[in-house]
């Protein structure tokens, strides 16, 4: 295993700064995600990591070791990148056994390995088979089964899944997972997808813009997010969130906007007035036809999916305002038809014109 430590990490290209000021240590055995919209930096501290690319400046340092002179191969990290790049003229072992046999590693040691890690990755079927006739499923095990035959102290993993099908990612996702759990090994894992932070991430690194955002574990994420970057980021569907104002003297503290204006809970009397955006989850919404709510607004769309319906709001904006329904009660609903909400005072959200939180409720 390996600690894994970055300060003050920068890098740049030419006038453009794509990571700013990093520092974080991910501790051994630890399953930390990357996440973020293309550009935000993810993929290339990632690179910086495996030594791919050199910092402008700032320390990586592995078990306490400076890093950022030693090549790649030195560093005991094992990489597995979005595009599976397989060589196409070699058998499935063949592929596999290539690190091991730039290692000079024996013959009858590489077939071994192989047969190990091939079973553990459940593709002992496809090693005489050539790169062409595996699905791309089987492809991403391939790739995963190629690094982890180094035995590497860990395992960085750049947006692996982004081109699998949504089946096929749910499956290689639980076993990236499995593996994690299996090998005790450090992980760091890359994605755009949220989803797939939340599910395998023992903490989130949220980036924009080549900085770290917020760094919490998944539900710290999603539960108690820092700006209104990452409450819109997390969440599907996403947050509600509405511009407006916040108004009231010091006993009574209302938010307002074109079609809301309601009294917000105890712990924002203290927030400051003035411009504010609002956010709840859809989720702590309630829906019902008439009685007692914060609001009523007409539905635009209804989207039954089984085990919940989606009702769609017209507040006004393009955007649209969303609850959760549990299963299929409001399902017939139609369009157009008025209902009342009601917001759970402990699942309210205020950020101020700068996208920071304001007037955080105590711990969930």
């Amino acid at each position: 295993m390996a600690r894994i430590e970055l300060c003050d990490l920068n890098k740049s290209f030419g006038s453009v700064r794509a990571v700013k000021d990093i520092n974080i240590t991910i501790e051994d055995g630890e399953f930390v995600v990357f996440v973020g919209p293309s550009g935000c930096g993810k993929t290339t501290t990632l690179r910086m990591i495996a030594g791919f690319e050199d910092p402008t400046s700032g320390e990586i340092r592995i078990d306490g070791r400076i890093v950022n002179d030693l090549e790649p191969r030195d560093r005991g990290l094992g990489m597995v990148f979005q595009s599976h790049a397989l060589f196409p003229h070699k058998s499935i072992a063949q592929n596999i056994e290539f690190g091991l046999r730039m290692k000079d590693v024996p013959a009858p040691e590489r077939i071994q390995r192989v047969r190990e890690v091939a079973e553990m990755m459940h593709i002992t079927h496809l090693l005489d088979k050539m790169p062409a006739q595996c699905s791309g499923g089987e492809s991403q095990r391939v790739a995963l089964a190629r690094t982890l035959v180094t035995n590497p102290s860990t395992f960085l993993l750049d947006e692996p899944l982004s081109s699998l099908d949504a089946k096929l990612r749910r499956e290689l996702r639980a076993e990236c997972g499995r593996l994690q759990e299996e090998l005790k090994r450090t992980f760091i894992f890359v994605t755009h997808d949220q989803e797939e932070a939340m599910t395998l991430a023992d903490r989130i690194v949220v980036m924009r813009s080549g900085e770290i955002e917020q760094v919490g574990s998944p539900m710290d994420i999603y539960s108690e997010p820092i700006s209104y970057f990452v409450a819109d980021f997390f969440g599907s569907p996403s947050m509600n969130l509405v511009a407006g104002e916040v108004v009231g003297d010091t006993d009574v503290v209302r938010f307002r906007s074109t079609h809301f204006d309601f009294a917000l809970p105890e712990h924002f009397k203290k927030s400051k007035r003035g411009a504010a955006t609002f956010g709840i989850r859809p989720e702590h919404v309630g829906v019902a036809f008439g009685g007692k709510g914060e609001i009523e607004l007409p539905v635009r769309l209804v989207e039954p999916l089984g085990k919940d319906t989606l009702l769609y709001f017209d507040d006004g904006t393009e955007r649209a305002f969303i609850a959760v329904s549990e299963g299929l009660e409001m399902a017939d609903v139609k369009s157009g038809a008025r209902i009342t909400l009601s917001f759970d005072p402990r699942r309210l959200y205020l950020f101020d014109a700068d996208g920071r939180r304001i007037g955080a409720a105590t711990q969930f």
